[in-house]
This record gives C-alpha cells, structure tokens and sequence, in this order.
C-alpha cells in the first residue's frame, strides 16, 4: 500500500476492543459490510492495510433474487476457496449451500425454459462467507452504528462518528447502498428519478430449482422469482418516480395467486431501493474525492434493466483498491477506472431500456427464444453476464430472426 495509507499500527485497527482503543485510527475505514465493503476488506487487507468495516446489521437477507453471474464469482473465487484460520468463525450458513447451481429460466407463460450459469443463494449465506474472508484476511468487523462522515480540516483524512465512538481513517470507502450516508454527506444523494423501487415477498415454506420470469408491459419492467434454500424470492422492479410500492406490491400478489407459484407458502414484503441511473447521469457522478470513494450501490452501479449489482459491487471494490494502492490521486484514478471500465456498459444499458420492455420487441424475442438454439444462447449469456450490451444487437442480428433484426433497427436499441 502506498506510505499515507499505512502509517496506523496493527493494534490500531486490529484490536477487537474497539470502545477503548487509545488511538482509535485506521488506514481504511469501509462504511458497509455487503459483497462491495466486504471484497474491498479483503483485497486492502491482503495488502497490508488496516481495515475497519462499520456495520451493524450484515450479514442479512436482503430483498433481491440472489443470482450471482459467473463473472461475479470469479472475481471472488481466491476469496471464496482459501483456508478459512483456525480461530475463525464461519457461519454454518456458507455460500456453498446455494439451492441452484444451474438455475433453469423460465418464461412464464410461454413455456420456455433454458439453462443459466447462475447460481442462486440466500444473501445471508454469500455475504456471510465474504465478510469471513475479510475477517480472516486481517480486517476488523465493527457492528457499531456510523453515525456521520466527515473530511479533516486541521488534519487530513476522514472522521466517522459511531455509536460507540469516534474514529479517524486516512480513506474512507462508501459501500453503504443505495441509501449510502457517505454519498450524502461527501457526494450528493440520488434524486428520485435515479432510483428504482424492488418491492415483493419472500416466500418462506416453498422453493423450487427454477428462476421464473414474467414481462409485464406496465410498469415496464418484469417480475421475477427466484429460489432459495427455503423461500422463493419473488419481486417485481420500477422507476421510483413513477411507482409506489404498494401497487407495485399488489402486482406481484395477483400473480402468486394465479399463477399458484407459492401455494401455503407465508409471504414476508419487503421493499428496498436500488439505484437505476439514466445514460446521461454518468457523466455528472462524482464517485469518489480526497480521503474518499464510493463501490457498488452507493456509487450507482447497477444494471438499469435486470438491475443485477453484485458484479458491478465486485468490480468496483477491486477498482478501487487498485487506485488506493496506486497512490496517484486516488480519486482520481479511480473515477477514471470506473469511465474506462464499468460506465461504458451501465450507460448502453440505461439507453436500451425506454425500448427493451416494449410490446412488440419482447413478444418477437420470446418467439425467438421459443424457435432459435442461437438467440436462446445469446440470452443464456446475457443472463450470465457475459454478454456485454455493446455487442448484443449486432449478434442477435447475426441470428437471421428477421423480425427481431427489424425490431431491433426500427425501435433504435441500440448499443
């Protein structure tokens, strides 16, 4: 790590008894302990940082499918497969007990169905195993509640005033989702037109070992459910500007009950925000600054139309523990990292998606996917993340579907 992030002793950040450490400082302190706070622990643990992640809530289920793609898999693999130390706790809720590992998706009322590299689990159970690998990589877990966020004016670095006290780092790492006090005290909050509404039930008592999608044209967007080791996750997504979640809620009931998905089953709601950015937004974002930076929701990375951020949470830690350890204006490296690497995508995808629900594109699709080994393999890979929007019309194009092509060029999806 560079020299103005390691200049805290161990003991300053690595002594569990946090209420009454002298010094109370660290290089890194990680405001959030999801998939995003917890990979970049590890990662600046690895290095040699020392680390303190403030959260008193994780790990938890939370409202989302729970399907992490391959590509966000492989960039916690070394995490997820070193030796866990002796002394370590790990919860018995492992992310190894994930219920699909090859997930079939469905169209509901279609009648289509086709294979997925995604492997669905409960989020308690994946944040839990990311958390531990932080942990055992040498970070501190700090349940104590942040209260505010703040830059030196005397001195640099940040102070994050806790409930149990307050604490000075060199860098402070935003990764406290959408609702992210970080972001709205060193950034500027999402307004609401960034922000899309997930709101449904979890299913407890049922499950199943398919991921069932249902399109609705209005709001445009779909209803998923997805399966986990005991419940179905069952939700539907919309811009939060143009939605409550009560009807949206309402929504997603009627199609329990019709399409008897979660018979007997007691269903728990839930509502959550998640950033859904317009392509013009991405220009204006102001990710990080001196002694700070935003990963994952916090930072508005997520993809505006499946609204799929683990990856992006993923990429981001590891972005901005690259820049950290660069030592080359941190900020800026890192918000240029993000143009380079993660806009581009998010920005195609936040263009495409006025047109990607509409009537007649998605009908033509799914007739293709019905009749076409091809476009069902396009969108397999799309599914898993491994196909990018920059490249998804020219070969679905590529297919001869003649009337998706056309779709396709008359509608202007384009990337």
């Amino acid at each position: 790590m560079p020299e103005d992030v390691s200049k805290a002793t161990p003991q300053d950040c690595r002594d569990e008894s946090s209420k009454i450490a002298v010094t109370n400082t660290c290089d890194v302190a990680i405001v959030g302990g999801g998939p995003a706070g917890a990979f970049a622990a590890y990662l600046l643990a690895k290095r040699g940082a020392h680390v303190r992640v403030f959260d008193p809530s994780h790990p938890r289920e939370k409202p989302c499918g729970g399907g992490v793609t391959g590509r966000a898999l492989a960039l916690v693999a070394p995490l997820l497969s070193e030796r866990i130390p002796a002394g370590v706790t790990v919860d018995s809720a492992r992310f190894e007990d994930a219920t699909a590992r090859s997930a079939a998706v469905v169209l509901e009322t279609h009648g289509f169905s086709t294979a997925s590299s995604l492997i669905v689990t409960g989020r308690r159970g994946f944040d839990r195993a990311l958390l531990d690998g932080a942990i055992a990589a040498g970070a501190v877990h700090d349940a104590s509640r942040v209260r505010d966020v703040s830059l030196g004016t005397a001195t640099p670095g940040v102070t994050i005033a806790t409930s149990t006290g307050d604490w000075h780092a060199h860098h402070v790492v935003g990764a406290d989702g959408a609702n992210s006090l970080v972001r709205r005290r060193l950034s500027r909050a999402f307004e609401r037109r960034q922000l899309s509404i997930a709101t449904g039930f979890f299913a407890h008592g049922t499950t199943s070992r398919e991921i069932v999608i249902r399109f609705v044209p209005q709001p445009q967007g779909y209803i998923w459910s997805f399966p986990r080791a005991d419940h179905l996750a069952i939700g539907i997504c919309a811009q939060a500007d143009e939605s409550q979640p009560g009807p949206l809620r309402d929504i997603v009931s009627t199609w329990i009950t019709e399409s008897r998905i979660a018979p007997d089953s007691s269903l728990e709601p839930y509502s959550w925000p998640i950033p859904s950015l317009a392509a013009t937004d991405f220009a204006h974002e102001r990710p990080a600054g001196a002694g700070w930076m935003l990963v994952g929701d916090a930072a508005g990375l997520v993809d505006p139309i499946t609204r799929e951020g683990i990856f992006f949470a993923l990429r981001s830690a590891q972005l901005a523990v690259d820049a950290l350890a660069d030592g080359r204006d941190p900020a800026m490296q890192y918000h240029a990292a993000l143009r380079d690497d993660i806009y581009p995508e998010l920005s195609r995808a936040a263009r495409v998606k006025g047109n990607f629900f509409r009537g007649p594109f998605t009908r033509l699709l799914i007739d293709a996917l019905q009749r076409s080994e091809p476009v069902r393999t396009i969108m397999r890979d799309l599914v898993a993340g491994t196909q990018p929007y920059r490249t998804l019309r020219k070969r679905l194009i590529g297919t001869f579907e003649v009337g998706l092509a056309w779709q396709l060029l008359r509608l202007q999806i384009g990337w």
